[in-house]
């Protein structure tokens, strides 16, 4: 399996922009379709966006589209989320996670490594 750790995370204002990447290592990270999950308190873990191996097609979640946009790097081994216009409910824990899938998954059950996961918190 392979290793993920998220970095980036942090407070933001509303209508702000944060990026977040996840590194990952141990395995090869371009087999991998790569998804991003979040979870907010007291809430299920939600569907973010989701990028295929090759970067050829990506998914979001509809309160996502035209906000967050999912990037990777198979040179660098890294994933990115660039997240802007944040709101208040966007505050979370947001989990980087891989799935040795073709063309990535809104499922998180499909992804097999996750990492630690890493706190947004946007302020009004």
């Amino acid at each position: 399996q392979v290793h993920l750790a998220e970095s980036g995370g942090g407070l933001a204002q509303a209508g702000g922009s944060l990026r977040l990447s996840c590194q990952a290592s141990g395995g090869s990270f371009s087999s991998y379709a790569m998804g991003w999950f979040r979870q907010a308190p007291g809430k299920v873990c939600e569907f973010v966006a989701t990028i295929s191996w090759s970067a050829g097609s990506t998914y979001y979640a509809d309160t996502m589209k035209g906000r967050f946009n999912i990037t990777r790097d198979n040179a660098k081994n890294t994933v990115y989320l660039q997240m802007s216009s944040l709101k208040p409910e966007d505050t979370a824990v947001y989990y980087c996670a891989a799935g040795l899938l073709r063309f990535g998954s809104k499922i998180s059950p499909d992804f097999g490594s996750w990492g630690q996961g890493i706190q947004v918190t946007v302020s009004s």
